[in-house]
């Protein structure tokens, strides 16, 4: 098998163990009484900074799973997949506010359907950056592994720790964080 083939298996079951653990996440919080350990990996409320830590910690593991057989054939792994990442991220906020302003609260299928879209925005962006060879060097790859790295942290320190933005607000409670 070659490897631009492989890459895009690897990339499809990204997209679905995205999805699935995903999914699966919104509820752990719930399902573990409020446990504060599952609070650091699961959402903890409604807002939309906590979906996009559901879409970006399974996209974060899958992707150093991923390391160690792309890294050597696609010598810009870290900046492909912190770009991809980033897309996905910026596409939660960006169609939930842009669809919320236009049409009112949208339904639960629907932030489902971002969700959904989302992922496969993060996994298409992966899969032609790092084909494609884009954003190759040393500069790119330490940028990438430092924004993967920090991502990562902002969504645990921000669990415990919300900053009082729009973003980090339930909309439900109003509340920031961890329900008290």
């Amino acid at each position: 098998m070659t490897v631009r083939r492989s890459l895009r298996h690897w990339e499809i079951a990204g997209f679905l163990t995205v999805c699935a653990v995903g999914t699966l996440l919104q509820f752990l919080f719930a399902w573990t009484g409020e446990n504060r350990f599952a609070a650091a990996f699961s959402a903890v409320n409604e807002s939309t900074w906590e979906h996009m830590k559901m879409l970006y910690l399974p996209y974060f593991v899958f992707t150093m799973a991923e390391f160690a057989p792309f890294a050597e054939p696609f010598r810009n792994f870290f900046a492909a997949k912190a770009a991809a990442g980033l897309a996905g991220l910026l596409l939660i906020p960006l169609l939930f506010y842009t669809i919320g302003g236009m049409f009112g609260e949208p339904p639960a299928w629907l932030n489902i359907a971002i969700f959904f879209v989302s992922a496969a925005a993060m996994y298409v962006v992966s899969y032609v950056l790092l084909a494609s060879n884009a954003l190759r060097g040393t500069p790119f790859q330490l940028a990438g592994f430092v924004v993967l790295w920090a991502l990562a942290f902002a969504f645990l320190l921000f669990t415990y720790r919300p900053p009082r933005l729009p973003l980090f607000r339930d909309p439900r409670s109003g509340q920031y964080g961890i329900p008290k």
